[in-house]
């Protein structure tokens, strides 16, 4: 336990040193422009992939990073729990949480469909339309082993949509002022589009704290579809297995449906939401998710070599980027109906 803890430090301080720099860059725009035009979380993500498009991490490195990329964020996830009530949630409405549910299930036919249209195998097809359609690579790694997709299956899959993650992250605040959009507008938009929680709160924190609030419910929800989805296509294989003569299941594990950290999240907003936590405590909670949150996204950067582009295949790139397209568009229309 103890040599695996101080094999994390070298990556965790390589992505300190950038978070340092990131947080300097976007300290000094707000002296010279009086506002950040370049966040830190973008200055992050850019550095960590300049770093790594030039230089290979060794083992030495990549157990920090990974750990930075992944355990970090999602305890950045779960600190923002503590700033928001569930108020918020009933507030938005059912016929938000409907929009959510639809747009879900719209994309996951559409997604499926153009997939199978390029001729990618099916289960491959099913991999693409689960992982941007509800949550990028999570959604991916949980539906893999029930529908037993093969090793390349899942590398194809996750490998451009990490990349397109990234890009949405970076990308997506830049149609703040093109498409005139409300922090309330954004944040659905947000946690409609944006593959991870993790990256919700990363693409929101620069429009705002109600953007961020928002996105993250709004992704929490399209989250949770994950659960329904993952039984429904088991109860699918299962009968399939039957029909065919192996009658072996898949077995489900509730905690890989719900990961810890929006557990953490839920029970945070559920103490909020009863008063228990003090307004005192709210500030420096939200910051440390935003340093982490950060620190991360030097992470996420480091584990992104763009040559990897050239290694995709055509027709995969072109359904997971057709996808993402069209769900961006779906979205765009539908919050213009939130204001």
């Amino acid at each position: 336990m103890l040599k695996r803890t101080f094999s994390l430090i070298p990556g965790i301080l390589l992505c300190g040193v950038i978070t340092v720099i990131s947080l300097g860059v976007q300290a000094a725009e707000e002296r010279i422009f009086d506002h950040p035009y370049i966040e830190a979380l973008v200055v992050a993500i850019l550095l960590g992939m300049v770093v790594r498009t030039a230089w290979q991490p060794s083992e030495r490195w990549r157990s920090g990073i990974a750990f930075s990329a992944k355990q970090l964020l999602e305890v950045a996830v779960m600190l923002l729990g503590a700033s928001i009530s569930f108020a918020a949630i009933v507030a938005s409405g059912y016929l938000l949480i409907a929009a959510i549910a639809a747009t879900v299930a719209i994309m996951l036919a559409v997604s499926f469909g153009l997939s199978r249209m390029l001729g990618l195998k099916t289960k491959l097809a099913i991999l693409i339309a689960c992982g941007n359609s509800i949550c990028g690579n999570s959604a991916i790694a949980a539906v893999a082993p029930v529908i037993e997709a093969s090793g390349d299956d899942i590398a194809s899959s996750i490998s451009f949509t990490a990349i397109l993650g990234v890009l949405m992250v970076l990308g997506l605040p830049l149609l703040i002022p093109l498409l005139k959009l409300s922090a309330t507008q954004y944040g659905i938009l947000a946690g409609l589009t944006v593959y991870a929680v993790p990256q919700v709160l990363a693409a929101t924190v620069p429009a705002g704290i109600v953007s961020t609030q928002i996105g993250t419910l709004v992704k929490l929800v399209r989250v949770l579809m994950l659960g329904p989805i993952v039984v429904g296509l088991s109860l699918f294989v299962a009968r399939r297995k039957r029909q065919t003569g192996n009658a072996k299941t898949v077995p489900i594990s509730p905690f890989k449906l719900v990961p810890w950290f929006i557990i953490g999240f839920l029970a945070l907003a559920a103490l909020r939401s009863f008063q228990l936590v003090p307004d005192i405590v709210i500030a420096p909670v939200t910051k440390t998710a935003v340093i982490l949150t950060v620190v991360s996204m030097a992470a996420l950067g480091l584990g992104v070599d763009v040559r990897v582009l050239s290694t995709v295949g055509g027709r995969v790139t072109a359904a997971v980027t057709l996808s993402l397209l069209l769900l961006l568009g779906l979205s765009i229309g539908l919050v213009h109906f939130f204001r």
